[in-house]
C-alpha cells in the first residue's frame, strides 16, 4: 500500500489550467483500481492518494503522468506502507 502526497509548488497558480487532465488521470487510477482514496491536504496545500495494486516502479511511472506532475504544479512524495493491523472493512489491504 501506498500514500502519494502531492504538495503545491510555485506554479500553483497553473492548477486550474491542468485540473481537468489531473482530474482524468485521478479517475483512471480509480478506474485501474489502483487508488482507493485521494482528497485535498488542508488547508489548501495539495492533495494526498491512498494506492495499492500496484509497484513502486509502476506507482512512479503512473504518478509522473499526472499533468500536476508533468507541469510542475506540484512535487510529489511516495510513502510504501506494510498494512499489518487493520479494520475487518480494509483487510484487503494487509500483505
Amino acid at each position: 500500500m501506498f500514500i502519494i502526497l502531492l504538495r503545491f509548488s510555485e506554479n500553483k497558480n497553473l492548477a486550474t489550467e491542468y485540473m481537468e487532465g489531473h482530474n482524468a488521470w485521478l479517475k483512471s487510477g480509480m478506474d485501474d483500481n489502483v487508488f482507493i482514496l485521494a482528497g485535498s491536504l488542508q488547508p489548501n496545500q495539495g492533495g494526498a492518494i491512498l494506492a495499492h495494486n500496484t509497484t513502486i516502479e509502476e506507482l512512479h511511472n503512473r504518478v509522473n503522468n499526472d499533468p500536476f506532475v508533468s507541469e510542475k504544479v506540484v512535487s510529489f512524495e511516495i510513502m510504501e506502507i506494510t498494512p499489518a493491523m487493520t479494520d475487518k472493512r480494509l483487510e484487503f489491504l494487509k500483505v
